[in-house]
């Protein structure tokens, strides 16, 4: 980090970052912990939470299922990054937890993600195979640059520089 690096800018520009973003990327593992990648449009609650509605036609609704771990990444689009060997991104450790369709969180996230997408969600709403899954992050990583790295505090949102012994 430079001197004249605000780190409540910073932390801010991660947050613009994930709520420019409609789809997260997903990193799951299979039953014999092959990596798996994929993606699925989410919604974020007040606690930073990630939830994403999901077929079990899709690996990663099984994934999840048997090892309720993932790592999610926001990525600054291609065309928007002046170097493609540093985009700027942040990475979110998650621990997976499924949502019951009796639970009032159901409901609440299923209405967020309609408002969010449209109508389309009341389409699979019907669908007897889609899942509901929380994602809460555990540790995250906000890079903007080469050499320019830092941990986000799960409690509060703000950056720290990787380097930083605090």
């Amino acid at each position: 980090m430079n001197e004249t690096e605000n780190l409540d800018d910073i932390a801010i520009d991660c947050h613009k970052l994930i709520a420019s973003q409609q789809t997260l990327l997903l990193s799951t593992a299979t039953a014999n912990s092959t990596p798996d990648i994929s993606y699925a449009p989410f919604v974020q609650d007040q606690a930073g939470c990630f939830y994403i509605f999901v077929s079990e036609l899709a690996s990663h609704t099984a994934n999840l299922l048997l090892n309720p771990q993932a790592s999610v990444m926001f990525i600054r689009p291609e065309s928007e990054s002046h170097n493609l060997f540093a985009r700027e991104r942040a990475v979110f450790g998650c621990k997976v937890k499924e949502i019951a369709h009796d639970d009032e969180i159901y409901t609440i996230q299923l209405q967020a993600l309609s408002a969010k997408f449209g109508e389309v969600v009341s389409l699979l709403r019907s669908l007897s195979d889609f899942h509901l899954f929380a994602l809460h992050p555990e540790n995250g990583r906000y890079v903007v640059g080469f050499g320019r790295a830092y941990i986000i505090d799960m409690n509060n949102g703000s950056v720290r520089p990787v380097n930083s012994k605090t």
